[in-house]
């Protein structure tokens, strides 16, 4: 598992010789598991069966909000209102930030936004995960989009000052790897395997331990270039080495976004509740955020060492 959003057992493939165990799925009785659960749906599986037979014909078919079941339509509707919510407080983090408010002296800008978009951001995050497994709080998820909005919207700000038209840039590119992954994913082209998951999650953890190093030497005065270790430069083309590791994030993050989609997929096979859809939406909005500000260093970084 890559996302933390997903880190729930709607998300997760189901054993057939068990209910599944997250709130409301499919089956699930009260005070039955296991076995004892797998005895009293083959009970009512000969009843069921008929009953869905004889009416599956003779009515329209039902989208999530008549099911409240999960489904990829409704799991996009939701991301885009997520996107929605991004757009309009990153305007305003944006126009905050060169507005000068809480003004900085010593960048030209107001770091306000920027700070507290990302602190605001990531507590909510973590609540969003560890409460999920209990209850899905939509409240909190678009009070998540509203301060990443506020973070995207004043980091972006800032690196259009030093670099016009950087913003454009990452914009693009991001929709473009968006777009790109989405479409061999949906072609079946481009899946998700157990073995480039573990390969993944070891190049995240060294790639989490490599940030880390990086913020301590910046902090200490180690390193004084503004991107620390990523403005190093490296033997290959003369690139700076937060170039180099910048490609190789991307590659990350478009796989990501791959798991995030198979994760999505697998919750409606499951048949979870129509309130995880939410849960979904969270998680893209997590990875496409970490793509874009990647996408943002790498053409920063570029451009600075021109």
């Amino acid at each position: 598992m890559s996302n933390f959003a997903f880190n729930n057992p709607a998300f997760q493939k189901q054993d057939p010789r068990n209910v599944a165990t997250y709130p409301g799925a499919p089956g699930a009785q009260p005070g039955m598991q296991g076995a004892q659960a797998a005895s009293f749906q083959h009970g009512t599986m000969d009843a069921a069966a008929n009953a869905q037979l004889e009416g599956m014909y003779a009515s329209p078919s039902a989208g999530s909000i008549e099911t409240d079941r999960m489904s990829v339509e409704d799991t996009v509707w939701k991301t885009a209102g997520l996107f929605g919510i991004l757009l309009v407080t990153a305007a305003i983090g944006w126009v905050w930030t060169l507005g000068g408010l809480n003004f900085n002296p010593y960048m030209g800008v107001s770091v306000v936004p920027w700070m507290i978009g990302a602190l605001g951001g990531f507590v909510l995050a973590m609540v969003i995960t560890f409460t999920s497994r209990k209850k899905v709080r939509p409240a909190l998820i678009f009070a998540y989009a509203a301060f990443e909005g506020l973070f995207v919207g004043g980091i972006s700000a800032f690196f259009e000052g030093l670099w016009p038209g950087i913003v454009m840039q990452a914009t693009l590119a991001t929709v473009a790897v968006v777009g790109v992954t989405l479409a061999l994913f949906a072609s079946g082209k481009v899946r998700a395997s157990a073995k480039m998951t573990k390969i993944f999650m070891i190049a995240m953890f060294g790639y989490l331990a490599f940030s880390v190093l990086n913020l301590v030497l910046m902090w200490t005065g180690v390193v004084t270039d503004p991107f620390g270790l990523h403005g190093a430069p490296s033997p290959i083309f003369g690139l700076p080495w937060g170039v180099i590791i910048g490609v190789f994030v991307v590659f990350m993050a478009a796989y990501s976004l791959v798991l995030d989609f198979d994760q999505i997929q697998q919750g409606v096979r499951n048949g979870a509740p129509r309130k995880f859809g939410w849960m979904g939406a969270f998680g893209i909005m997590v990875t496409v955020v970490w793509l874009y500000v990647e996408i943002l260093r790498i053409i920063a970084i570029a451009r600075g060492s021109d």
